[in-house]
Protein backbone atom coordinates (compact mmCIF):
# COMPACT_ATOMS: atom_id res chain seq x y z
CA UNK A 1 0.00 0.00 0.00
CA UNK A 2 1.28 3.47 -0.85
CA UNK A 3 2.48 5.40 2.23
CA UNK A 4 -0.36 8.27 0.51
CA UNK A 5 -2.78 6.43 0.82
CA UNK A 6 -2.20 4.49 4.40
CA UNK A 7 -4.18 7.16 6.74
CA UNK A 8 -2.31 5.68 9.74
CA UNK A 9 -6.05 4.56 11.51
CA UNK A 10 -6.26 0.74 10.75
CA UNK A 11 -8.86 1.83 7.92
CA UNK A 12 -8.49 1.65 4.00
CA UNK A 13 -11.69 3.30 2.13
CA UNK A 14 -10.49 1.68 -0.92
CA UNK A 15 -10.81 -1.69 0.34
CA UNK A 16 -14.30 -2.12 -0.55
CA UNK A 17 -15.00 -3.92 3.19
CA UNK A 18 -13.89 -0.94 5.00
CA UNK A 19 -16.14 0.31 7.58
CA UNK A 20 -15.11 4.08 6.50
CA UNK A 21 -17.58 3.46 3.62
CA UNK A 22 -20.55 4.18 5.50
CA UNK A 23 -19.16 7.19 6.87
CA UNK A 24 -17.88 8.42 3.11
CA UNK A 25 -21.64 7.45 2.09
CA UNK A 26 -23.18 9.53 4.64
CA UNK A 27 -20.76 12.67 3.86
CA UNK A 28 -21.50 12.01 0.15
CA UNK A 29 -24.96 13.59 0.95
CA UNK A 30 -25.13 17.67 -0.26
CA UNK A 31 -27.95 18.29 2.66
CA UNK A 32 -25.80 16.66 4.96
CA UNK A 33 -22.93 18.86 3.95
CA UNK A 34 -25.29 21.91 4.09
CA UNK A 35 -26.53 20.79 7.22
CA UNK A 36 -23.49 20.83 9.44
CA UNK A 37 -22.35 23.96 7.53
CA UNK A 38 -25.25 25.63 8.40
CA UNK A 39 -24.76 25.05 12.10
CA UNK A 40 -21.28 25.67 12.23
CA UNK A 41 -21.73 29.66 13.72
CA UNK A 42 -24.59 28.09 16.38
CA UNK A 43 -27.30 26.30 17.49
CA UNK A 44 -30.68 26.41 15.25
CA UNK A 45 -33.86 25.36 15.44
CA UNK A 46 -35.25 23.51 12.85
CA UNK A 47 -37.45 26.40 11.08
CA UNK A 48 -34.20 28.33 11.14
CA UNK A 49 -32.50 25.24 9.22
CA UNK A 50 -35.64 24.88 6.59
CA UNK A 51 -35.24 28.76 5.76
CA UNK A 52 -31.48 29.03 5.01
CA UNK A 53 -31.65 25.51 3.49
CA UNK A 54 -33.36 26.18 0.37
CA UNK A 55 -34.79 23.65 -1.35
CA UNK A 56 -35.04 20.91 1.59
CA UNK A 57 -38.39 19.33 2.15
CA UNK A 58 -39.38 19.11 6.19
CA UNK A 59 -38.79 14.95 5.53
CA UNK A 60 -35.26 15.10 4.42
CA UNK A 61 -34.64 17.60 7.11
CA UNK A 62 -35.73 15.43 9.77
CA UNK A 63 -33.86 12.22 8.36
CA UNK A 64 -30.70 14.47 7.74
CA UNK A 65 -30.84 15.90 11.26
CA UNK A 66 -31.78 12.15 12.46
CA UNK A 67 -28.66 10.91 10.34
CA UNK A 68 -26.27 13.64 12.19
CA UNK A 69 -26.87 12.95 15.35
CA UNK A 70 -27.09 8.89 15.57
CA UNK A 71 -23.57 9.75 13.92
CA UNK A 72 -22.11 11.83 17.00
CA UNK A 73 -22.30 14.98 14.64
CA UNK A 74 -25.21 17.00 16.07
CA UNK A 75 -26.72 17.69 19.40
CA UNK A 76 -30.62 18.05 19.61
CA UNK A 77 -31.64 19.84 22.84
CA UNK A 78 -35.31 19.89 23.79
CA UNK A 79 -37.01 22.70 26.06
CA UNK A 80 -39.76 21.26 27.76
CA UNK A 81 -42.05 24.37 27.07
CA UNK A 82 -45.47 25.19 25.25
CA UNK A 83 -45.37 24.47 22.17
CA UNK A 84 -42.07 22.33 21.86
CA UNK A 85 -38.88 23.67 21.31
CA UNK A 86 -36.00 21.88 19.74
CA UNK A 87 -32.62 22.99 18.88
CA UNK A 88 -29.61 21.93 17.56
CA UNK A 89 -26.09 22.41 17.68
CA UNK A 90 -22.80 20.55 16.10
CA UNK A 91 -20.92 18.27 18.72
CA UNK A 92 -17.27 18.98 18.87
CA UNK A 93 -16.84 16.00 16.18
CA UNK A 94 -19.26 18.12 14.27
CA UNK A 95 -17.22 21.61 14.44
CA UNK A 96 -14.10 18.89 13.40
CA UNK A 97 -15.74 17.90 9.80
CA UNK A 98 -17.44 21.68 9.93
CA UNK A 99 -13.73 22.92 8.90
CA UNK A 100 -13.08 20.73 6.11
CA UNK A 101 -16.65 20.88 4.51
CA UNK A 102 -16.18 25.08 4.76
CA UNK A 103 -12.83 24.47 2.76
CA UNK A 104 -14.67 22.44 -0.26
CA UNK A 105 -17.82 24.56 -0.08
CA UNK A 106 -15.58 27.37 -0.57
CA UNK A 107 -13.56 25.61 -2.90
CA UNK A 108 -16.92 25.14 -4.82
CA UNK A 109 -18.10 28.44 -4.67
CA UNK A 110 -14.83 29.96 -6.16
CA UNK A 111 -14.60 26.99 -8.80
CA UNK A 112 -18.36 26.69 -10.09
CA UNK A 113 -17.53 29.56 -12.96
CA UNK A 114 -14.90 27.34 -14.09
CA UNK A 115 -16.43 23.89 -13.87
CA UNK A 116 -20.45 25.20 -15.53
CA UNK A 117 -17.80 26.83 -18.38
CA UNK A 118 -16.18 23.03 -18.50
CA UNK A 119 -19.44 21.62 -19.24
CA UNK A 120 -20.93 24.14 -21.82
CA UNK A 121 -17.71 23.31 -23.71
CA UNK A 122 -17.93 19.34 -22.96
CA UNK A 123 -21.91 19.71 -24.13
CA UNK A 124 -20.50 22.03 -27.23
CA UNK A 125 -17.71 19.20 -28.10
CA UNK A 126 -20.39 16.54 -27.94
CA UNK A 127 -23.03 18.24 -29.93
CA UNK A 128 -19.90 18.74 -32.43
CA UNK A 129 -18.89 15.23 -32.77
CA UNK A 130 -22.63 13.98 -33.31
CA UNK A 131 -22.51 16.30 -36.54
CA UNK A 132 -19.53 15.06 -37.55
Amino acid sequence: MDSEDDCGFGYDAFRRTCPSHTVLEMLASKWVYLVVCALRKGRLRNGELARKLEGITPKMLTQTLRVLERDGLVRREIFPVIPPRVEYELTELGHNLAGLLTQIRSWAEQHAPDIKDARARAIADGEEDRAA
